[in-house]
Parts: C-alpha cells; structure tokens; sequence
C-alpha cells in the first residue's frame, strides 16, 4: 500500500516537471520573437521595408488581367499585341484614370471604365497602335465635397501596342505644325509603337538627318524628338524614319516654325471706328491679340445697352510672319452696333482670355 502511494507521487511529480519545462520552454520561444537588443527583431514579423517589396503601400495599384483570372502587376512600361481586349485594374474605393486623350475627345465607345467596391474596372476593346500611350490611376481622397488625387497613391504604365505595319503611333493630322520658342523645348511628336525600334529625324530641305547627341536633341520613344534650345535655324519641314528588322517607315511631316511671342495674359489693343458717334449711325468696336500661335484666346464684352439692344459679335484668327523665322497669331473680335441709340454711348470693355490669365482693355463711344 505504502509503496504503491509512493509510486504515485513519483509519477506526479514528473508529469508537474514536464509540464514547467514546456512552459518555460514556450516562454524563452515568445521572447525570442520580441525585437532583441543591437536591432535584431524576430523572424516571425516582417519589416516595413520588407512589407513594401511583397504587397505593401510601395506596390503599384496597376495590374493588367489575364487569363484564367490571373493578374500581372504593371511596371512603368508593358509592351502588348494589339487586337486583344485589354483589361485594367486599380485597387481603391474612388479610383481616378487617365489614358490616351483622344479617347475622351471622340468619345470612343470601345474604352470604359466602372468603379466597384475594392478596385475600378478599364478596359479597351480592340486595341490598335493607335492607343499607344500613358495609362494611369490614383487614389481620389474626399474630405466632404473636397476632393483630390493622392499622390502617394498612384501607379502609371505607358503601354506599347506593338505594330509591325504601324511603327508610329498614327495621327489624325498628315501634317504638323510644330512651335519652336526661345524659352522652353520643342517636341517633334513622333512617338513609335514599339521601344526596341530606331528612329532619326530629317529635315527635307536640303535633305539631311539631325544628329540626336542626347544633349542639344534627344529622342524619347513615348514623346519624339526633343529640342533642348530651338532657334530660328531648326525652321522647316521635317519627318522621322523608325525601323525594327523590315522596310523603314516614314512619320508623317512636321512643319517647324519659330516664334518670339513672351508667354502671359493676353496683349490687348482695343480701337473703335469712330470716337465720336452720331445717333443711326453704325459703330465697329475691335479687340486685338496678338499672341503665341498655339495658344487659344477667348473674348467677352460688356457694354451700355446689354441685354436691351441686338449687336454683332465676330471672331478671327490668323498667322503672321513678322520677318525672318517671326510668327504671330493675331486674333480679333468686332462687336458691330447698328442705328446707335442714346442707351448704346458709353463704355464699352473688352476681355481677353488664355491659359496664363486675362486682360481688361476698355474705349469709350461718346455722341457727337
């Protein structure tokens, strides 16, 4: 009986050794895993650094779908076969795009675009060299009705759809005008549909082909041929050969002019016909710009009899050499008051308007 009881408390006392060893055992395991001193942290956690290389915050949002459900994350260019629907995704609850613009200026009916809950939706029917270009997507952040891109959030690829027969991107236009100015680079737009072909620029008259140095002029595929400090000698006509491993193909023609026009608010001059206007008379007010050829202006009037009495408002544009490698784009606005009235003498106040701001310029009708 004695020996027996012993036996058991001996076999107790084992399993309550064991036991604390398993114990003591997890708890040198747990502190193990706490970041130790001299900066070393546990193998079980992963590091911000290393969180971004497998699918942290600096992983791009852009991927294209595959087959099968698979996806392929895009990097800053991606080359495809044109053809094929494209379907692009970007991971976000309020997701902003941009591709291509003149998919938005036709309103091509093979790009849309849908916005779920986890990510939005692109995708473009039947692509074609022609949809060459950059395809972006960004996070919108709203705070109310304020809302604006994240720029921390972002991702963008510039997509090849790779031609044989197409080596250019194709333009609606045969023939470019491109503006050189003292101030800034010029681009010679001819962008080509795959990176692994070789371009060079000519000019036609006399015929030669501009060295691209890489310094005074250099050739991005996704842009074209880019001069660093255009003068009135780059003036004339020119093209661009590309090639890959067949025949060379020819961009189409670029016309190259220089103008000296300061960037800024319109440059407004305002003259009427006559100062001094009798009652039935008839009176032509006009509103002169003259600015960089490229650069679009809109005019609005005010004037006496507003809203009360009929006028004629015209508008023109036109380029003008003003002597060797000078053009100007001179654009006009008449406003035409027939059989003056006592309402109609007064001030009249032309405003012109562009990208860089707008110019007030006023004349004032007086009767006599």
């Amino acid at each position: 009986m004695k020996l027996g009881f012993v036996l058991c408390l001996a076999l107790a006392w084992v399993e309550l050794q064991d036991v604390s060893c398993q114990q003591a055992k997890r708890r040198k395991d747990a502190a193990g895993n706490r970041i130790r001193p001299g900066g070393k942290r546990a193998k079980g956690r992963i590091s911000k650094q290393k969180e971004k290389e497998t699918g942290g915050r600096g992983q791009s949002l852009l991927t294209q779908v595959l087959d099968k459900g698979r996806f392929l994350r895009l990097g800053g260019t991606t080359t495809l076969n044109p053809g094929k629907n494209i379907e692009l995704r970007c991971k976000g609850a309020s997701i902003g795009w941009s591709y291509p613009s003149y998919l938005n200026t036709y309103n091509d009916s093979r790009l849309s675009v849908k916005q779920s809950d986890k990510y939005s939706q692109l995708i473009l029917t039947s692509p074609s060299a022609v949809d060459t270009g950059d395809y972006s997507c960004w996070v919108i952040l709203c705070d109310g009705s304020d809302c604006h891109k994240d720029p921390d959030q972002s991702s963008s690829s510039y997509i090849y759809f790779t031609d044989k027969d197409n080596l250019f991107v194709p333009s609606a236009f045969h023939f470019e005008i491109v503006y050189l100015r003292p101030d800034k680079p010029a681009v010679v737009p001819c962008r080509v549909t795959s990176p692994q072909a070789k371009v060079s620029l000519h000019v036609e008259v006399p015929p030669a082909e501009i060295s691209a140095n890489g310094t005074l002029v250099k050739y991005d595929p996704t842009r074209g041929f880019v001069l660093q400090s255009p003068g009135p000698d780059h003036q004339g006509v020119f093209y661009c050969k590309a090639v890959t491993k067949g025949t060379p193909q020819i961009s189409s023609k670029f016309q190259l002019l220089y103008v000296e026009v300061p960037s800024g608010p319109p440059f407004v001059n305002v003259e009427a016909s006559h100062e001094f206007v009798r009652g039935g008379a008839t009176i032509n007010i006009t509103c002169t710009v003259m600015g960089e050829p490229d650069v679009d202006v809109s005019f609005s009037w005010s004037y006496p009899g507003q809203g009360q009495r009929p006028v004629d408002v015209q508008y023109s544009k036109r380029l003008v050499n003003r002597g060797v490698g000078r053009t100007t784009l001179i654009s006009q606005s008449v406003i035409t008051v027939a059989d003056m009235e006592t309402i109609d003498f007064g001030k009249y106040t032309c405003k012109a308007k562009n990208l860089n701001g707008e110019t007030l310029v006023a004349t004032n009708i007086v009767s006599g």
